[in-house]
């Protein structure tokens, strides 16, 4: 098993910037992503980043280029830091735990309790 731990989030104003924190532990093997999903009520799960324990990066569509996502190896922590942050951006940030890669996918996720961001105008 494995336990996450999410810090950060909160409200903010649009344009504002806004970090969130997840800490990873228990049972971590590798390969393995650790990273951060989102979700507004009523709609479906969207990825937003993740860091790959080979060090990869990969960054959703709606936020690459206002996001960067960093993660500490030995603390198996990540960091995400949002900027130029919109209305749009509103939702509960779920910290993601994926392993068992097979065929380029992970078959496990674990997840964070969540953190609520909300933007205003």
């Amino acid at each position: 098993q494995v336990q996450l731990v999410e810090s950060g989030g909160g409200l903010v104003q649009a344009g504002g910037s806004l970090g969130l924190s997840c800490a990873a532990s228990g049972r971590i093997r590798k390969p393995n992503a650790l990273g951060y999903v989102r979700q507004v009520p009523g709609k479906s799960r969207e990825f937003v980043a993740r860091v790959h324990s080979d060090g990869r990066i990969d960054y959703g569509s709606s936020v690459k280029g206002r996001c960067t996502i960093s993660r500490d190896a030995a603390k198996d922590t990540v960091h995400l830091q949002m900027t130029s942050l919109e209305p749009g951006d509103t939702a509960v940030y779920y910290c993601n735990f994926a392993v068992g890669l097979y065929n380029g996918t992970y078959l496990t996720n674990y997840w964070g309790q969540g953190t609520q961001v909300t933007v205003s105008t």
